[in-house]
C-alpha cells in the first residue's frame, strides 16, 4: 500500500467502502451535486434486524489499497457506483461497455455495482434493470436515495453470505491461507501440512471473520474472534497479521466505548450492541472487563459458528486503558514491516484520535512523534503538503498549538516549494496566518511591548560611577561571576570580511600548474571537505589582505530599541596576525531596521587573520561580542589571508578628467578616466605621472592597453608608447614620481558616408564625372539651423560632422618590496575616452593613366569637414587650401606598386570566413603601402593643429588594380636606349637601328608562349595614323618577335633590327597574336612602353 488516508478513524473498520466515479465528460459541478447526494446515504437499518451498515464512500480510491482487502476488509472497495452522460441511443454501448471496464479494474473484491445514467430517454430507458438506472436529468433524479439504499441491501447481502460461509467452513483442514501483496512470495514452497501453518491459517480467517462480523454490525462476534485470532497468531508469531487482530479488537471497543465516533464529525453514531449496553456503567471503570474464552469453543479448524457460549461468560470488550496498550502493541508490530509503513502510519492516526477524546495529550503527542519519522514512499508535493496539514489538526486536538503551528507552518512551505511549477502563494499566506496564535505571536501594534528610555538612562548613571567592563567578579565567598556582553545592543545580523578595492586587490603571478589548482586533495570531490564546508566561521576567504593596507569588516546591525542608540568604541576582535583597530562611532535610528556598519583596521604582519567577533562601549558597558555565543550572524568565512606589502601606485594624466565612466565587459573598476577631443588622423601626447604613494619601492611595471565599446575601425596603432624611458627611472622609491608617455593617434575611415553625399546632393554639387581639366572647387556651406537638437538625432542624415567616441584601457601591472619576492602583483586602470572629430574626407577617388606605363595620376576629391580653413599636402605636391566645407580635387602622380609580394587569397571555397579575412588583410596591406608613399598630411594653421589623411579605407578593388604594376614587365631597347614616357630616340637615316624586347616575368607562374608583331606608323597629329611606310622603313630580318615560356623571376631577350630609308618622326606599334596564352592572360600584362624614333639625315664631314 502506497497512498495513506490521514483521515482514517477507528469506527472505519465497520464501514464498507463504496467508490464513486464518473464515467466519460461529466460536468465537475453535476457530478459533485450527485455524489453529495449519494454519500448523504450513509447508514441503512437491515430489515428484520437490529442491525445497521456503515457506508464509506470515495470519489477516488487507489487500486494497490485495494489490494490489502484481506488483511482489513474496511479497505476492500465492494460497491462501485458510476455516473454518466448519454444523451443519444447509439452512444448507449460504447457508454456501457465503459462501465465494465471500470468493474474490472475491482472486479476481484465487488459485491455489487449500479450505473446512473442522465440525459438518456426512449426504449432503452424504459427497460428495466437492477443495474442501471436512467434519469432524464441531473434536476429530475428523485429516487437516487432509495435506489442508494436498495444497493446498500444488495451489499449486505453478498457480506452476510460470506460472513456464514467463512464462519461455517466445514472444509476440515483446508482453510486457504490468506496474505497481503508482499507475502505471496515468501510463502512459496512452505509444508501447508505442517501445524504452525495450519494455526497461521486459522488464525489469519479468525480475525478476517471477525472484520467481516464488524462490518455486518455484529459487535460481539467481532470481539470474540478478534480475542481468538489474537491468540492464535501469537502462538505462530504471525506479527504482521497479529498486530492487525489488534487493530480490529481496539476498533470494536473503541465502537463500543464512544458511540459518537472519534474522527470529529458533526452528529453522533447511533450506539451498537443490544446486550453490552446493560453495561455501561461500568465501561470506563479501569480493570472492569476481563479476557475469558473457553478453549473448548475452538474446533479442529478453529472456526466454530456458535459463539454464543464465549459472549455468556466473556466480556471481551477492552477498557479505554487497554485500547491504547493495545494499539501500541500493535504499530510496534507493524513497525517490524517496512512495506506496512502505511498502515502503521493510520494506526498512529485512529490512536491519536481516540486519545484526544480520552484527554491524555502526553501519550498522543508519543503517537504523533512516532508518525512523523514514519519513512514512506516518494511523496508528491500535495500528499506532503496533506500530511503536515494532518498533523498540526492533529496537535491542535491534543492541545499541542505550537507544535501545530510548526508543522502548519511547514505545510505552507510546501505550497511555496521550489519544485512545484505554480506555487499556491494564496493557500500559502492562509496557511501562514493560521499559525500566528500558535507561535503567541499576534498582528495588532497594541500588543507589542516597549522598553521604556528612563531603564536605559538608569544604567548609563550607574555605569558613570562603576564602568562595566569584561572582567570576572569575585564574589566573597570566591564566587566568580563571568561578564556578560551586550549582545543584542545593537543586533548583528550579519558578518562580512571586504574585499580590497579593485585598484589595491594582489594578484598571484600564475605558476606552472595554474593558479586555481588545489593539492589538498587528490580527488576532484570529496564528502569529508563538502562537509567541513558547512562550519562558515571557519572558512577561509578567496581573496587576501595586503599588510599595511587598511581593511574593512561590514556589519548589518539592527537596533531594537524605540530610541536612537550611541554606539561607542566599536571595534574588531582578531587572532592570528598583530591587528591595529580603528574604533568607530556610530548613532543609530529608533527601530532602523538593517544598517550597514564598516570597521576597519590595519594587519601588521603576514598569516592567517580571524575576525572573531567584536566590542563595543554602550550605556557605558564595554562588551566583547563573540562571533561563536551569536548563532543567528550570517558570515562568509572570517578567516583571511595577509600577504606581504606592496607598494601603491597613484596616476595623473596630462589630460582633464572624464565625465564618462567606462563600463568594461570584463567588470574590471576603472580607477581614473580622463578624456581628449581630437580630429581625425591626429596625434596627441598623454603623459602620465606615476607615483609611489606606498611604503614600498615600486620595482617592476608592465603596460598593456584594450580598445573597449567601440565599433570603428582603426588604421595603424591607437596607442603607442616606449617603456624603457620609465623604467630606467625604477626602482622608485616610496613618494617619487616617475613619467610614463603615451601617444594617442586617431586613423579611423576618412571615405565619405552616405549622409555626406546626400548633403553634397542636397547643396547641388557633384561629386562625380568631373574631367581632369576642369577641377572640382565648390563650397559646402555649414547648415546649423538643421542641426537636431537631440544628440541622439546626430547620426542621422543630413549630419556629416558625427563625433565618433573611442575608448580605450591602459592597464598598469606593477609589483615591488616583500610581495614581489612572494610573487605578488597590483593593477591600475586608467580609462581613456577619445572623442573624434571629422578632419578631410575623401568623397571620390580615381585615376588615370600617365604616359609611362609604371606611373598613373591619382585623383582625389578632398571635402573639408571642419569650421576652419584647412590645408592638405601629399608628397612632391603643392599646399592645396580647403575653406571650411569646401571639395577641391587633388591629383598626384605615384609609381604603380609590385603587390605580388602579398598572401594570395585561398582559391579553396571550404574556409570562407579565413579567405575574406585573408582577403581583408590583403586590402589593408596594400592600402597602408600607398599610404605611406602618398604621405598626404592637413593643417589647421588658425588651431595650430595637424594630422594626417589616410587613404586605406577609400581605395576600391578598381583603384587597386589601376594602381598595380603589371606581373610581365616589358622594357624595349632601341639602339641601346629605353624607351618610356616622351624618350625620344634619334637614328640616322641608312644605318641599321638595334631593336630589343626584354620580357620580366614577375608573377608566380610560367608564362607564353608569346609572338608579337612591330608595324611602324606616322602621327600627323590630326587623328591620322600611317601605316603604308614599306618604301621609308624596312625591318632587318622579321618584324615578327617570338618568345618562349619565362619561368617565374626569369626574363628573357629578343633582338631585332630598323633601317630608316627617310628622315622623320615614327612610332611602333607593337601587337600580340591572339592565340590561347594571351587570352588567358588579363590585357593590363601586356601594357608595352611607347617607342618614338627620330630618322635624320647623316652628318656630312667635310673634307677641308
Amino acid at each position: 500500500m502506497s497512498v495513506p488516508d490521514y483521515m482514517q478513524c477507528a469506527e472505519d473498520h465497520q464501514t464498507l467502502l463504496v467508490v464513486v466515479q464518473p464515467i466519460g465528460i461529466v460536468p465537475e459541478e453535476s457530478f459533485f451535486r450527485i455524489y453529495k447526494r449519494i454519500s448523504a446515504v450513509s447508514q441503512v437499518n437491515v430489515r428484520d434486524s437490529q442491525r445497521v451498515l456503515y457506508i464509506r464512500y470515495r470519489h477516488h480510491y487507489p487500486p494497490e489499497n485495494n489490494e490489502w482487502g484481506d488483511f482489513q476488509t474496511h479497505r476492500k472497495v465492494v460497491g462501485l457506483i458510476t455516473i454518466t452522460d448519454c444523451s443519444s441511443a447509439k452512444d448507449w454501448p460504447q457508454t456501457f461497455e465503459k462501465f465494465h471496464l471500470q468493474k474490472e479494474m475491482y472486479g476481484s473484491t465487488l459485491y455489487d455495482s449500479r450505473l446512473f445514467v442522465f440525459g438518456l430517454q426512449g426504449e432503452i430507458a424504459e427497460q428495466p434493470r437492477t443495474d442501471v438506472a436512467f434519469y432524464p436529468s441531473y434536476d429530475e433524479c428523485e429516487t437516487v436515495e432509495k435506489r442508494i439504499e436498495d444497493f446498500i441491501e444488495s451489499l449486505f447481502i453478498v457480506l452476510e453470505s460470506k460472513r456464514l460461509d467463512r464462519a461455517t467452513d466445514k472444509s476440515g483442514d483446508k482453510i486457504p491461507l490468506l496474505c497481503v501483496p508482499f507475502e505471496k512470495k515468501d510463502f512459496v514452497g512452505l509444508d501447508t501440512d505442517s501445524r504452525h501453518y495450519k494455526k497461521r491459517c486459522q488464525g489469519r480467517m479468525r480475525k478476517h471473520v471477525g472484520d467481516l462480523c464488524l462490518q455486518a454490525g455484529m459487535l460481539q462476534d467481532s470481539l470474540v474472534h478478534y480475542h481468538m485470532a489474537v491468540e492464535l497468531l501469537r502462538s505462530v508469531n504471525d506479527f504482521l497479521w497479529l498486530g492487525a487482530a489488534l487493530e480490529g479488537l481496539c476498533s470494536a471497543s473503541v465502537i463500543y466505548h464512544y458511540p459518537g465516533g472519534t474522527g470529529g464529525k458533526v452528529g453522533s453514531r447511533r450506539a451498537q450492541g443490544g446486550s453490552l449496553s446493560a453495561e455501561a456503567g461500568n465501561r470506563h471503570r479501569p480493570g472492569a472487563q476481563e479476557v475469558l474464552i473457553d478453549p473448548g469453543a475452538l474446533t479442529s479448524n478453529g472456526i466454530n459458528a456458535d459463539t454464543s457460549a464465549e459472549i455468556g461468560r466473556a466480556k471481551n470488550c477492552l477498557s479505554p486503558e487497554d485500547i491504547i496498550d493495545k494499539y501500541k502493541e500493535a504499530i510496534s508490530y507493524y513497525g517490524k514491516y517496512k512495506n506496512a509503513g502505511v498502515i502503521e502510519l493510520e494506526a498512529c492516526v485512529k490512536a491519536v484520535r481516540v486519545l484526544a477524546i480520552q484527554k491524555r495529550s502526553m501519550e498522543a503527542s508519543e503517537f504523533l512523534q512516532n508518525a512523523v519519522y514514519i519513512n514512506l514512499r516518494q511523496l508528491s508535493e500535495e500528499e506532503k503538503i496533506q500530511r503536515y496539514s494532518i498533523l498540526s489538526e492533529l496537535y491542535e486536538r491534543i492541545g499541542f498549538h505550537r507544535k501545530s503551528a510548526f508543522f502548519k507552518r511547514i505545510a505552507a512551505m510546501q505550497c511555496a516549494a521550489p519544485s512545484i511549477p505554480e506555487p499556491g502563494w494564496r493557500a500559502c499566506y492562509k496557511l501562514l496566518l493560521e499559525t500566528l496564535p500558535g507561535y503567541s505571536l499576534s498582528l495588532d501594534p497594541k500588543d507589542f511591548s516597549k522598553e521604556k528610555k528612563d531603564v536605559t538612562q538608569s544604567l548609563e548613571s550607574y555605569t558613570a560611577k562603576c564602568p562595566g567592563t569584561m572582567e570576572f567578579i569575585t564574589l566573597p565567598d570566591g564566587l566568580k561571576l563571568p561578564p556578560v556582553p551586550f549582545t543584542k545592543l545593537p543586533i548583528v545580523r550579519s558578518v562580512k570580511l571586504l574585499n580590497l578595492p579593485t585598484s589595491l586587490r594582489p594578484h598571484k603571478m600564475k605558476s606552472l600548474l595554474g593558479q586555481n589548482v588545489s593539492t589538498k586533495s587528490p580527488f576532484i570531490y570529496s564528502p569529508i571537505i563538502a562537509h567541513s564546508r558547512g562550519e562558515e566561521r571557519n572558512k577561509k576567504i578567496d581573496f587576501q589582505w595586503v599588510q599595511g593596507d587598511v581593511c574593512e569588516v561590514q556589519l548589518m546591525v539592527y537596533n531594537p530599541m524605540p530610541f536612537e542608540l550611541r554606539v561607542e568604541n566599536m571595534g574588531l576582535l582578531t587572532t592570528g596576525v598583530e591587528f591595529e583597530s580603528l574604533p568607530a562611532a556610530l548613532s543609530l535610528p529608533a527601530e532602523s531596521g538593517l544598517y550597514p556598519v564598516t570597521l576597519v583596521g590595519v594587519p601588521q604582519t603576514t598569516g592567517q587573520i580571524t575576525v572573531n567577533g567584536y566590542h563595543t562601549s554602550v550605556f557605558g558597558v564595554f562588551s566583547d561580542c563573540l562571533l561563536d555565543n551569536l548563532p543567528g550572524v550570517k558570515t562568509n568565512g572570517c578567516t583571511v589571508e595577509v600577504i606581504p606589502a606592496l607598494p601603491r601606485l597613484q596616476i595623473s594624466t596630462s589630460l582633464p578628467r572624464s565625465a564618462h565612466t567606462l563600463q568594461p565587459s570584463s567588470g574590471d573598476e576603472i580607477s581614473t578616466n580622463v578624456s581628449v577631443q581630437l580630429y581625425n588622423g591626429e596625434t596627441q601626447q598623454l603623459v602620465i605621472k606615476l607615483e609611489n604613494i606606498g611604503t614600498e619601492p615600486l620595482e617592476k611595471l608592465e603596460v598593456t592597453a584594450k580598445t573597449v565599446n567601440t565599433k570603428e575601425k582603426l588604421y595603424g596603432d591607437f596607442l603607442s608608447w616606449k617603456l624603457e624611458d620609465t623604467l630606467s627611472q625604477f626602482p622608485l622609491k616610496p613618494g617619487k614620481i616617475a613619467t610614463f608617455t603615451v601617444n594617442i593617434k586617431v586613423k579611423l575611415d576618412f571615405s565619405c558616408q552616405e549622409n555626406l553625399l546626400q548633403d553634397l546632393s542636397d547643396d547641388g554639387i557633384s561629386v562625380s564625372g568631373l574631367p581632369l581639366s576642369s577641377p572640382f572647387r565648390q563650397v559646402v556651406k555649414p547648415r546649423v539651423e538643421t542641426k537636431p537638437i537631440n544628440p541622439q538625432e546626430s547620426s542621422k542624415v543630413g549630419d556629416f560632422s558625427h563625433v565618433k567616441t573611442l575608448e580605450a584601457i591602459l592597464n598598469f601591472k606593477y609589483s615591488g618590496g616583500p610581495g614581489h619576492v612572494e610573487g605578488y602583483y597590483r593593477n591600475l586602470s586608467l580609462g581613456l575616452h577619445v572623442e573624434v572629430e571629422p578632419s578631410v574626407f575623401f568623397t571620390r577617388v580615381s585615376t588615370l593613366p600617365a604616359t609611362s606605363t609604371r606611373q598613373c595620376h591619382l585623383l582625389l576629391d578632398v571635402f573639408n569637414s571642419t569650421e576652419h580653413e584647412l590645408t592638405i599636402s601629399a608628397r612632391n605636391n603643392e599646399d592645396l587650401i580647403l575653406h571650411a566645407g569646401e571639395c577641391q580635387r587633388m591629383a598626384t602622380q605615384v609609381d604603380k606598386f609590385n603587390f605580388e609580394s602579398f598572401p594570395e587569397s585561398p582559391t579553396d571555397g571550404t574556409q570562407f570566413a579565413n579567405a575574406k579575412q585573408l582577403e581583408e588583410e590583403r586590402q589593408q596591406a596594400k592600402g597602408l603601402e600607398i599610404n605611406s608613399k602618398l604621405d598626404i598630411c592637413w593643417k589647421i594653421p588658425s588651431l595650430k593643429r595637424e594630422g594626417e589623411a589616410s587613404v586605406e579605407g577609400v581605395l576600391n578593388q578598381l583603384v587597386l588594380e589601376h594602381l598595380q604594376l603589371a606581373p610581365l614587365q616589358w622594357d624595349i631597347l632601341v639602339d641601346g636606349k629605353l624607351c618610356d614616357c616622351d624618350i625620344v630616340v634619334n637614328c640616322k637615316v641608312g644605318d641599321p637601328i638595334p631593336l630589343e624586347v626584354k620580357l620580366t616575368n614577375w608573377s608566380k607562374h610560367s608564362v607564353g608562349p608569346f609572338a608579337l608583331t612591330v608595324t611602324p606608323y606616322q602621327d600627323y597629329q590630326n587623328g591620322v595614323h600611317n601605316y603604308e611606310l614599306q618604301d621609308a622603313i624596312t625591318f632587318v630580318g622579321s618584324n615578327t618577335f617570338y618568345i618562349d615560356s619565362v619561368k617565374p623571376t626569369k626574363d628573357s631577350v629578343y633582338f631585332g633590327a630598323l633601317l630608316f630609308l627617310y628622315t622623320g618622326d615614327f612610332y611602333l606599334n607593337i601587337k600580340f597574336h591572339e592565340d590561347n596564352c594571351s587570352r588567358e592572360l588579363p590585357l593590363s600584362w601586356f601594357c608595352l612602353p611607347s617607342v618614338h624614333i627620330r630618322a635624320m639625315e647623316p652628318m656630312v664631314q667635310t673634307k677641308l
